[in-house]
């Protein structure tokens, strides 16, 4: 499974990619206006830094918009993917944009059924949000794994993008239901490396090295 960082924070985009881990960026407009810096700007700093797909949302909310904006997206760069909401004429114009090989996350969907179109129109990525779901008492990790079942029984390539995570364990569901890609703000992927019982063996570890003699070996390294 891939990770993508969902932020447009430059600084925490290069932080998150200097990990080894991060294998593409996820934006909206929110992100995009609390960066504070012009629209074109931050997309160049993206792109330059990160060699994966960045997905960057359409704004509009009629087909011919939509395809107009991602034919602008899409020449921003190779890598960029436009994002489109699970609408009609957002799948209307996934069509479109996919005939003409831009690749499109389909995004805000809640149900196996509005994945199973955005596959049929050609999406490249799906995103169902699973915080949004789990939030109002429905599993998140079950979509997951209805949309894999989907795809599998009917060889649709689309790639299942989990968005909304805000814990480990939405991860980990995301992980063992079959998803592609899982993208998280920066918290939520430091929070991966994080378990009380490494800190507390490390912790042990360094104590007990202080009872070892000196190493000329270590003393080596450590110039």
């Amino acid at each position: 499974m891939q990770l993508f960082i969902d932020t447009a924070d430059i600084v925490q985009i290069r932080e998150a990619y200097s990990w080894g881990i991060v294998d593409g960026v996820t934006t909206n407009p929110t992100h995009i206006a609390n960066s504070g810096k012009p629209f074109d700007d931050v997309l160049a700093e993206i792109f330059e830094l990160v060699d994966g797909p960045i997905s960057v949302e359409s704004v509009s909310t009629n087909a011919p918009g939509i395809i107009a904006e991602g034919r602008r997206i899409a020449a921003f760069h190779k890598n960029a993917v436009v994002k489109v909401p699970v609408m009609i004429e957002g799948l209307k114009a996934v069509k479109v944009l996919s005939s003409e090989g831009i690749k499109t996350n389909v995004t805000l969907c809640f149900s196996p059924v509005q994945a199973f179109l955005a596959a049929k129109a050609g999406a490249t990525y799906i995103s169902p949000f699973i915080h949004r779901l789990d939030m109002v008492g429905h599993e998140g990790a079950d979509l997951i794994r209805q949309i894999r079942a989907i795809y599998d029984n009917y060889g649709f390539e689309t790639k299942i993008l989990a968005a909304s995570i805000r814990n480990v364990k939405q991860v980990l569901d995301s992980l063992l239901a079959g998803a592609d890609v899982c993208t998280m703000p920066l918290e939520m992927l430091e929070a991966l490396y994080r378990h009380p019982l490494t800190d507390a063996g490390l912790q042990s570890f360094l104590t007990d090295w202080k009872r070892v003699p000196p190493s000329r070996l270590f003393e080596a390294a450590a110039v």
